[in-house]
């Protein structure tokens, strides 16, 4: 049997004496994590870059001040979410990107079709949605963090989380309806 794999809160609390190997590992292991959470906030590969490049950097500088009272994922999913929302206050002024999916050449090019549009749909539907809102979503359904994990990030209560999450659902219902029929 091996080692057991050092805990997220072991690496932290490392890095905060200035472990640099710890920090390290620590952004290896989250920076996918913050990639995914910080494209589905904004919907851009290079901003989402940006974003989790400068919450690492906050990871590292704020070390010797982090303290253990929620689990370091928690921490720093807040501080990726914090400025996704910042940045979606105050984009920048470049325009806007025009994404598109090259065609797949796979057998059934129609249910493909469909699939992709659906996802489109339900992502822009998602991404129409009030950060905050969002956010909720985002962390409860695709990151998986639960409710209590959620109010963490985003420095609210769990009834709060719950509340966004109702309003939500009940706004993604309305804006789907379409699909919903089909």
């Amino acid at each position: 049997m091996g080692m057991e794999p050092d805990t997220d809160e072991e690496l932290m609390a490392r890095a905060a004496r200035g472990d640099e190997p710890s920090f390290r590992l620590l952004a290896r292991r989250y920076l996918p994590r913050g990639l995914g959470l910080a494209r589905r906030l904004i919907g851009n590969e290079a901003e989402a870059e940006e974003i989790v490049q400068e919450a690492l950097l906050r990871v590292w500088t704020n070390a010797p001040r982090w303290r253990p009272l929620a689990p370091f994922r928690s921490w720093y999913y807040r501080i990726v979410v914090n400025l996704c929302l910042n940045h979606r206050r105050h984009p920048p002024l470049a325009p806007l990107e025009s994404a598109g999916d090259p065609a797949d050449p796979r057998p059934d090019p129609c249910r493909e079709a469909e699939d992709r549009e659906r996802d489109r749909l339900v992502a822009a539907a998602i991404g129409a949605l009030p950060d905050r809102q969002r956010a909720a979503v985002i962390l409860v359904y695709q990151e998986g963090l639960s409710n209590a994990e959620t109010a963490a990030v985003l420095a609210t209560s769990v009834s709060a989380v719950e509340t966004l999450l109702v309003r939500a659902r009940t706004a993604l219902r309305r804006s789907l309806a379409a699909l919903l029929e089909i």
